[in-house]
């Protein structure tokens, strides 16, 4: 019973990650119908407030994303995605750590060009084309990049590790263990 109450939630996350997003692209799009020039007033002050706190929104969660990824790249740290391998697997081989430490500057630049595009659609086009882009393509883009990791993974690597994205979840929300602990100290 509980597996099947668990699996719903599932389902009604994935359907929620794909549909509120949607919803608020159409609303976007048909609140901004016939307004080429937002007019002020209440109901242009609304809106523009709606679109900013949007804006501002992805553009804090990209910033964080692209700010948590880079430090973990410093000197003398662990990249973060060669932690969490760490933490996943154990000891890894050398080649895993250089490997993990090239796709967390991936992800550093997948981070980077999103929240870059994101800016300059917001100030340099009408609001629909960047609405499309921050609610509709931002999450398909998001598995493009998980899926173009796991492809140069399995052809980069000689023995890539194999997990289930369970695992991955649980490692990632297990906040009991630091994630991350100076190399200098081992």
């Amino acid at each position: 019973m509980r597996r099947t109450e668990a699996a719903r939630a599932r389902i009604l996350a994935l359907v929620a990650l794909g549909t509120v997003p949607l919803l608020l692209h159409l609303l976007i799009v048909e609140t901004s119908r016939g307004h080429h020039d937002w007019h002020l007033g209440i109901p242009g002050l609304v809106r523009l407030g709606f679109v900013t706190v949007l804006a501002i929104t992805h553009w804090s969660i990209y910033g964080g994303l692209l700010l948590t990824f880079a430090l973990t790249l410093r000197p003398g740290r662990d990249a973060l995605i060669t932690a969490m391998a760490c933490r996943l697997h154990g000891p890894i081989s050398p080649e895993l750590e250089v490997y993990t430490r090239r796709v967390t500057w991936a992800w550093c630049c997948f981070f980077a060009a999103q929240l870059a595009t994101s800016v300059t659609l917001f100030f340099f086009t009408p609001v629909v084309v960047w609405s499309f882009f921050v609610n509709v393509l931002d999450l398909p883009l998001v598995v493009v990049m998980f899926l173009a990791e796991y492809r140069c993974r399995l052809r980069c690597l000689r023995n890539p590790p194999r997990h289930s994205l369970t695992e991955i979840i649980r490692m990632v929300t297990d906040v009991r263990k630091p994630l991350e602990e100076p190399t200098s100290l081992r």
